[in-house]
């Protein structure tokens, strides 16, 4: 039960910035907590999102479309923009690929290049509209959904993927196929009981869309590692939100 509770307490302080302690005796890397961890990460989505909504409500829903977007770049924030970052990585990569340099090396670099930066800058101002959307329109549920999907796609491909990452290999040894399922059935409930049937067009499109981008980065990049992980979930976050809007 420990070991649960710290995944749980590792996985709100990894994904999040929200103020989580832990003591020094605390063993963070023990399979079972990475188990949890990794569990519990569609949640975080549902923890960040409620948050953000509760920010609207009381604080910024009487501004009108200019809060609407103030909380939109928070909810950004409460993630410390840290899939948004692996964006830039990536795309730089990919571009420096293209020029003959080795694109591992070019992702490990503490800067980044223009490329990667005007990038960067189109996907935020792609996502920080469309949720614009979703709370302008008081599609709150759906926002839940979207967050709670767009983490869980990383699940599977951590599972059935290979990674040129430490870390990442790590979460990948520690994570079972009943893991996986028991939270897919959780997702499952909470998505049907939040937005009825239309879920599951949500949940097909995130997994296919989330797939296809690891592929396309894998061929591009030859290898797959955190920062491709973190691009997945950004792009599939996006493209179910354009889902969303349709389905609406």
């Amino acid at each position: 039960m420990n070991n649960f509770y710290l995944g749980i307490k590792f996985s709100l302080s990894y994904f999040t910035i929200l103020p989580i302690t832990f003591k020094q005796t605390d063993d963070l890397g023990a399979p079972k907590v990475l188990s949890s961890m990794l569990f519990f990460f569609p949640f975080v989505g549902v923890i960040l999102v409620s948050v953000t909504l509760l920010f609207y409500t009381f604080l910024f829903a009487k501004l009108g479309i200019y809060g609407a977007v103030i909380s939109s770049i928070f909810y950004m924030i409460l993630y410390g923009f840290i899939h948004t970052e692996a964006i830039l990585d990536v795309v730089d990569a990919i571009y420096a690929s293209h020029g003959g340099k080795n694109p591992y090396e070019v992702i490990k670099e503490p800067h980044i290049g223009a490329m990667g930066m005007l990038w960067g800058v189109g996907f935020l101002v792609i996502k920080v509209s469309l949720i614009t959307y979703l709370l302008t329109n008081h599609l709150y549920f759906e926002f839940l959904v979207v967050a709670m999907i767009s983490r869980f796609t990383l699940l599977p491909l951590i599972y059935f993927m290979e990674f040129q990452s430490s870390f990442v290999q790590k979460l990948k040894d520690s994570l079972s196929l009943k893991v996986i399922l028991i939270n897919l059935i959780l997702v499952t409930l909470l998505g049907y009981y939040f937005i009825n049937i239309s879920f599951f067009l949500i949940l097909v499109c995130g997994i296919l869309s989330s797939l296809l981008m690891m592929r396309f980065l894998k061929k591009k990049l030859g290898f797959l590692n955190g920062d491709t992980l973190g691009t997945s979930l950004e792009i599939s976050e996006i493209l179910i939100i354009f889902m969303v809007v349709y389905l609406n």
